[in-house]
């Protein structure tokens, strides 16, 4: 088997667009291996980490990222980071550090949030979105009253993921929009959903009420209403 992984990582070297993926097959069939051997596992995270570090063509970058989403550990971050605002690299680096558990990835994320603009930057945030860490409610928040209005909408989007109280305090207390309103709204929904699933029914009827005090629109109205009820039982 170590031969043919050696064969594997050879082949990233000049892994492209066309090339028949089962050449990378020797990867996957490790990461299956060594799902129960930590030290194996942290010998296929490193030799995954220092292929990352050298100029790989993008699709082997990508498979590289798409390994690290399994396996990758706070250890992978720096190298995934340096990909963070590359136009052509930053969705592959977040498809993996979605995935890494910890403090780490999340600050990497924020960290490249202010120096990203456009896609990348609404690539990050729902990134931050997804991976839910409390830490990453507070710069979201600075970004609702964004003059990009698909950029103050992401964020609330990601706010309503994240969930929790502060999350629902920011997307409650922000300033509506004609153009990020429905984001708001949606987002408190979701912000309620989330709170009176971790039984805080309090903090989640205080969200529905807020949506019923800024004239939703029908459909978010019911909804609303629905929550104030469950919430009150």
């Amino acid at each position: 088997m170590k031969e043919k992984l050696d064969q594997a990582f050879e082949a990233l070297k000049t892994y492209d667009w066309g090339v028949d993926p089962e050449v990378l097959k020797p990867i996957d069939e490790a990461i299956v291996a060594t799902h129960s051997d930590p030290a194996a596992r942290k010998d296929l995270e490193q030799r995954l980490i220092a292929a990352l570090n050298t100029d790989l063509p993008q699709p082997a970058k990508g498979a590289v990222c798409r390994a690290l989403r399994i396996i990758g550990t706070a250890a992978a971050v720096p190298a995934l980071a340096g990909m963070l605002t590359d136009e052509k690299l930053s969705h592959m680096a977040r498809f993996a550090l979605e995935r890494i558990p910890g403090p780490e990835a999340c600050a990497a994320l924020l960290v490249a949030l202010p120096k990203s603009a456009g896609k990348i930057q609404l690539g990050i945030i729902s990134s931050l979105g997804m991976q839910g860490e409390p830490a990453a409610v507070a710069p979201l928040a600075s970004l609702l009253g964004n003059a990009d209005p698909l950029i103050a909408a992401a964020a609330a989007c990601a706010l309503g993921d994240i969930g929790t109280a502060d999350a629902a305090k920011a997307v409650t207390t922000a300033n509506p929009t004609p153009a990020t309103q429905a984001a708001l709204a949606d987002a408190t929904l979701v912000c309620g959903e989330k709170l009176l699933a971790a039984g805080d029914k309090a903090a989640a009827k205080a969200a529905y009420k807020k949506i019923l005090a800024n004239t939703p629109t029908a459909l978010v109205k019911d909804a609303a209403f629905r929550g104030v009820e469950m919430a009150s039982k």
